[in-house]
């Protein structure tokens, strides 16, 4: 699976969870270079609080397009640090 936004990929894995319909890539699948800390926080009642960061390429951003879960629920435990994408970055094999 790909995450691409405006040409550039963002994420790449062949073992994304999928929750929900949302594939989480692995941490270390995600290229950091194209996030940035964001202050959002939104809760989930059986996955817990999701963080969320920026997508940012070039001079393009886009503002809480991936989201993560930093401390799930046991649940969630599978998903821990986990980077799902939405806004418009598209997520395809």
């Amino acid at each position: 699976m790909k995450a691409v936004w405006n040409d550039h990929v963002i994420a790449e894995s062949d073992n994304t969870i999928v929750v929900e319909g949302n594939h989480y890539f692995p941490p270390e699948s995600v290229k950091r270079e194209f996030l940035e800390e964001s202050g959002t926080n939104t809760v989930c009642p059986w996955k817990g609080t999701a963080s969320y960061y920026s997508v940012v390429v070039e001079d393009q951003r886009n503002d809480d397009a991936a989201w993560y879960y930093p401390a799930p629920k046991e649940k969630a435990a599978n998903i821990k640090d986990h980077v799902a994408f939405w806004k418009g970055v598209v997520v395809s094999e």
